[in-house]
Formats: C-alpha cells, structure tokens, sequence
C-alpha cells in the first residue's frame, strides 16, 4: 500500500498598497528569499486566523485578511507538497514593517516590475502566480472581486 498523501496546509497574504506590495525576506539555506507573509496553519485555528497571526509574526501588522484570492497546490519536491490559501489585504497607506518572527530577516514594499526581477529569489513560484491572480481580479472590477471569506467554514469541531 502506498503512503497516504498529506501535503501541508499554509496560508499567505498579498497585502497591496499604491501599486506596491510588501513582502518578507528570509534565509533558506543559506539563501536569501522573497515570500508573501506567509506560513502554517496551526492546530484548532482557523485559516484565517492563521493568515492573520502569520502577518503580524512576520510583519509586526495587525491585518484581517479581506478575501481569498485562491487556493493553490504545490509539489515542491516528491515528498513535500502544499495547499496554499493566499488571502489579500488592501491597505489605503503603506506602513512601516517590523519582523517580531526571527526567520525574517527584513520587509520590502516592491513593485510588479522588482518582483519579477527576483526571478529565482522567489520563495515559490506562488508568489508571483498569486500576485499576478490579484491584480487581474482587480483589473476585472466585477463584483466579487475576489472571493468573499465567508466561502471558508470556521467552525470548530
């Protein structure tokens, strides 16, 4: 019998301000990398909960995600595969982010144009993909923009 798939459940946020959105700079392996904030879902917590708690961690803000963008599934390796629910916050002013998570090592307010020239330097290819699916839900102007957070059932069991 073949081991049973179980690929990690994470959330991110693409928090958007000005044409400009911000993301968190980490050291994995030895290497420098660009996410959305971004992380696990913990137990007995809801996805949005976790969106919310993985922003403030990573970027010291205290944000609601607004809407979910999309749900998205990734194979990083054969044995390491993801869920991705990626929530966007629109903020009227970009603000001052401070880290409090030890992993992130800064937080940069980029344009399109500076993240896709990160190229390689992007965590995955969902940061730009998720980005990219933002800005054509915007450019649409149709009611919902993006999904409505009730779509995601919060009760606890």
């Amino acid at each position: 019998m073949t081991e049973r798939y179980k690929p990690n459940t994470t959330v991110a946020c693409v928090i958007h301000c000005q044409g400009k959105f911000l993301l968190v700079e980490e050291c994995i392996n030895g290497e420098t990398k660009f996410n959305q904030p971004a992380g696990h879902l913990e137990a007995n917590e809801s996805l949005i909960d976790a969106c919310a708690r993985e922003i403030t961690e990573e970027t010291g803000l205290e944000l609601t995600p607004q809407a979910l963008v999309g749900i998205y599934q990734f194979s990083a390796s054969a044995d390491l595969a993801f869920i991705r629910y990626t929530f966007c916050s629109e903020l009227a002013t970009q603000q001052y982010a401070t880290p409090r998570d030890n992993v992130i090592t800064d937080t940069h307010w980029l344009s399109l144009t500076e993240i896709k020239a990160l190229g390689n330097k992007l965590r995955s290819p969902l940061v730009l993909k998720s980005i990219e699916d933002y800005l054509q839900q915007i450019e649409k102007k149709l009611p919902p923009q993006h999904t409505p957070l009730t779509l995601l059932n919060v009760d606890y069991f």
